[in-house]
């Protein structure tokens, strides 16, 4: 570094690979607008399904978690109707934006055969993965505020302004529903951490960017697939998945924090560690693509 900054008079490595440039490339490729178009969409497709199948819920499923009887509200009102769509896609579909965006950012450069040129840029290793990581978690949190957005404009378009209905009975005014609504985007984002860090830490690892992406959200479905087998017991506590819905206890008329806390503890310490590996090994990885 000495020789570089000796042969580089106001060479400054932290001026290397600005935010604003990566935002703006990845903003322009296909596969994010592709994905923010599906988010943006998916709001219509339920009010729609919901016109023709009629009143959502029917005679209910019989379970008796808030969650589980989320779809029954689901038309009172445009706050429910975003509450809806976050259950509906809360398990599944934002994962595929986190793994996504997280484990394109250095798999795809390589693929390209560009990754050894940014570094000969020069870019220091820790400066590309923070810029990609920071611009990756970035827009992994702007698909998780654009779905609930569309679906909270969408549904008082269909169904009106109103109090968010819970489904444990009472409901919340509409002003005091939206800090609950934003309360629980939070923690969905903070609870797919640990897809961001499987995913940023396997692009890493490949040159394949569908390798990694695809790893991510099968190492994921796997956590998903663990929390089930109830035989585990206890040891569920330690699984990400478990904790994936905590969420409901903010649509209670009293607001629980125990279980979101225990869930984003999880979901950060799992996330911490795969992003230190992550660093760890780029930082020895011998670059040749």
């Amino acid at each position: 570094m000495s020789v570089l900054t000796e042969s580089a008079p106001g060479y400054r490595a932290r001026h290397t690979l600005p935010l604003r440039v990566e935002a703006l490339r990845q903003l322009k490729r296909r596969r994010t607008l592709a994905m923010g178009a599906v988010l943006a969409v998916l709001p219509f497709v339920l009010i729609v399904a919901f016109a023709i199948g009629g009143t959502p819920g029917g005679e209910g499923d019989g379970g008796g978690a808030g969650r589980l009887n989320l779809m029954d509200t689901a038309t009172a009102s445009g706050a429910n109707f975003a509450a809806t769509c976050l259950f509906v896609s809360a398990g599944f579909l934002l994962v595929v934006p986190v793994a996504l965006f997280c484990g394109d950012t250095v798999a795809s450069e390589a693929s390209w055969s560009s990754l050894r040129y940014l570094l000969a840029a020069p870019v220091p290793r820790a400066r590309l993965l923070w810029s990609k990581l920071a611009v990756a978690l970035g827009m992994s949190a702007a698909a998780m505020v654009l779905l609930p957005l569309v679906a909270l404009a969408a549904g008082t378009a269909a169904y009106g302004w109103g109090p968010l209905e819970l489904p444990t009975g009472g409901s919340l005014a509409a002003g005091d529903a939206l800090p609950r609504l934003a309360l629980v985007v939070a923690f969905v984002f903070v609870s797919q951490l640990v897809t961001a860090g499987l995913a940023f830490w396997l692009s890493t690892r490949t040159d394949a960017p569908l390798g990694a992406v695809g790893g991510a959200v099968g190492l994921t479905i796997i956590g998903n697939v663990l929390d089930a087998v109830t035989a585990l017991g206890s040891w569920r506590d330690f699984l990400p998945a478990h904790w994936q819905f905590a969420w409901a206890d903010a649509l209670q008329p009293q607001l629980e924090w125990g279980g979101m806390a225990k869930g984003a503890a999880v979901s950060a310490t799992y996330a911490v560690v795969l992003f230190a590996l992550a660093f760890r090994g780029f930082s020895r990885k011998d670059i040749v693509s």
